[in-house]
């Protein structure tokens, strides 16, 4: 999948220097990668034995149009275990393979180019990156980032200034209908993970009066507060959701940013606000169980919806590319203003891709959960 904005392969302009055809010495090196060892099962929680490391030899004979390049970051996201499973349940998707290289969001550096457009010290980055700690890529299918636009973070193009930041974003302006001055309030439920701590403060910022951010530790729920500005927080393994949702919302709810499905949002969308909106950006409390996306809602949940005349729509940032390289640049600018803080978890080596993606789905982050592969 192409998905990032041409934003991020636009940054230099001095990059025609003709490289395809450059001679490289052919080397062998001893890389490190993760494969898929086994699936959980469609009703299975992941393992980080569903995952094995491998040491292979990788060669940097180069062809014309390849890059070889080092890993610096790796993302795990939840839409990775519908990815473990033989069928993703979404067409645009592919399943990971048995005993191949599973891959996903990474931001690495060139070490040797023979395409065109890239060359040595440029960083890259792709939704399609191997979990190898050297990969020889076809450089076409990198997009080439520029570190000022994230004060020099690369892993920020993974999380905040990325496909993490431009879903809150894009969620928040196109389904949310924030209103500056209507004095609405919204809650965000996995509001310590990725796009959920993202997705509330531009919330905030774009006029909601009030924030609520819905969080599993008592932890999560000070850094909701006092690090980035929401309103209050709940911590919903520890009380009573419901209860508390009327305490900090008691003017209902307006706007709903679904992170997790299941209970909680139950809760959240039987006290919304005729007129109300819900944007359905993830259902990570379902992504263990056999059944559809988005979830079948129960028949008091849908006749809420039904009479109140709430919207819930499923959001699929793939469906605004148009808007990505406005929104990925204004992102860069509330980040480096702080006017968005960036929450991260970093967990060290590529032998903990499978402990860090078990740690995520169970909530084990605070903010974006990256794998730190190289310097």
């Amino acid at each position: 999948m192409r998905l990032v904005s041409s934003l991020f392969s636009n940054l230099r302009t001095n990059i025609d220097s003709p490289l395809s055809g450059q001679v490289t010495r052919a080397t062998n090196m001893q890389v490190q990668r993760v494969v898929l060892n086994s699936r959980p099962g469609n009703n299975g929680e992941p393992s980080p034995e569903n995952f094995r490391l491998e040491q292979i030899n990788l060669t940097s004979d180069l062809e014309d149009g390849q890059v070889l390049v080092r890993t610096l970051y790796l993302s795990v996201d939840p839409y990775m275990r519908c990815r473990m499973n033989e069928d993703t349940g979404a067409g645009y998707l592919a399943s990971w393979k048995l005993s191949e290289c599973v891959d996903g969001g990474g931001v690495g550096v060139v070490e040797s180019s023979r395409c065109s457009a890239l060359t040595e010290g440029d960083f890259v980055t792709s939704f399609n990156w191997p979990w190898q700690t050297h990969a020889v890529m076809m450089g076409g299918g990198l997009q080439m980032v520029d570190s000022q636009m994230v004060d020099g973070h690369l892993s920020y193009f993974l999380g905040a200034v990325g496909m993490t930041g431009l879903t809150a974003l894009l969620g928040v302006r196109e389904k949310g209908h924030v209103t500056k001055g209507a004095n609405q309030t919204m809650v965000v439920s996995g509001a310590a993970g990725a796009c959920g701590s993202l997705a509330g403060q531009i919330g905030r910022l774009d006029g909601c009066a009030k924030v609520v951010g819905i969080c599993g530790s008592d932890e999560k729920c000070k850094a909701l507060v006092e690090d980035l500005g929401f309103s209050a927080a709940i911590n919903y393994r520890s009380g009573d959701v419901s209860a508390r949702l009327k305490e900090t919302c008691p003017a209902g709810i307006d706007v709903y940013f679904d992170n997790v499905g299941g209970a909680t949002s139950d809760a959240v969308i039987e006290q919304m606000n005729k007129g109300g909106h819900v944007i359905l950006c993830g259902q990570i409390s379902q992504y263990n169980k056999d059944v559809p996306y988005p979830p079948p809602l129960s028949d008091k949940t849908q006749e809420i919806l039904q009479s109140r005349n709430i919207t819930r729509e499923r959001f699929m940032v793939l469906s605004y590319m148009s808007k990505a390289e406005a929104a990925l640049f204004e992102l860069s600018q509330l980040v480096k203003s702080a006017q968005i803080k960036v929450l991260e978890t970093v967990a060290n080596g590529i032998e903990n891709m499978g402990v860090a993606f078990c740690s995520m789905m169970k909530g084990g982050n605070v903010g974006k959960q990256i794998v730190k592969i190289s310097e």
